[in-house]
């Protein structure tokens, strides 16, 4: 066993989601192992209301979110990148800074609890299920061998992981 701790990424145009989602959910799950962080290309300035009141049920600690922008993870004295996770495909799609230190990247596409419609409670079903889905990824995610496997095997994995498909309800 290792004592490494690996920094991991994720992206999303407006960080204000499910990248944040992902960060908080790598940070419980990764148990010291891993340590999350979130950022987007264009940031909406702030959070979810619907992804922020979940997390906050949840016993996540929302103090310290923020929406920021990549361009602080691309800095000098920014904490260096193991991974890079785009979890929307705009993001996926958009020139990204170059990150110091080669780090590996992935795509998870996720579906937007910000494009949710209907009632607030329907929202936030939504919102839950698109949770759950990253949930999901994330305990596969740091269940990985990461020390065991070469580079191509680990990008393997990882993109193996991004081609899971959504479950129904959330792909409305």
């Amino acid at each position: 066993m290792t004592d490494r701790v690996y920094n991991v990424l994720f992206l999303c145009t407006h960080n204000s989601a499910r990248s944040v989602m992902a960060e908080c959910l790598l940070n419980r799950e990764g148990k010291g192992r891993f340590r999350g962080f979130s950022a987007g290309s264009q940031p909406s300035g702030r959070i979810n209301p619907s992804v922020h009141d979940l997390l906050e049920r949840l016993g996540f600690p929302t103090a310290e979110l923020r929406s920021k922008t990549w361009d602080e993870f691309a800095a000098p004295g920014a904490p260096h990148m193991d991974f890079i996770v785009t979890v929307c495909d705009n993001a996926a799609g958009e020139v990204c800074p170059v990150w110091p230190g080669q780090p590996m990247t992935a795509h998870w596409g996720f579906p937007d609890p910000s494009s949710a419609q209907g009632t607030d409670a329907e929202k936030a079903a939504f919102t839950a299920t698109v949770f759950g889905q990253i949930q999901r990824r994330i305990q596969a995610f740091v269940s990985l061998p990461i020390a065991s496997l070469d580079r191509l095997a680990l990008k393997r994995k990882l993109d193996d992981m991004g081609q899971e498909s959504a479950t129904p309800e959330a792909a409305r």
